[in-house]
């Protein structure tokens, strides 16, 4: 004989099952989207942007994919954030 106990946990099991494929399935989405970003950043560095590529900007890039590499190369190009610096001797 089944239970309404036995029922719940069916029906808890396959939200459960649910919920787990629909993250599952945005969760490609996701890294091919930071996996773009980050291919962006090195080219970006590659072309002469003068990117530096700091544990920051990596982390921006692959947590936030294209629209994060496209902010770290365009504050990198204004030189407010993420540029590439030389640093002078000091006399």
């Amino acid at each position: 004989m089944v239970t309404p106990i036995e029922i719940g946990l069916l029906a808890v099991a396959l939200v459960g099952l649910y919920v787990a494929f629909r993250v599952l399935k945005n969760a490609k989405a996701l890294a091919v989207n930071a996996i773009v970003g980050l291919v962006i950043l090195v080219a970006a560095n590659l072309l002469g942007v003068g990117v530096e590529i700091s544990l920051l900007a990596v982390l921006i890039c692959a947590v936030a994919g294209v629209p994060g590499a496209i902010l770290v190369v365009l504050l990198a190009f204004l030189d407010v954030a993420f540029a590439a610096t030389v640093a002078l001797p000091v006399a």
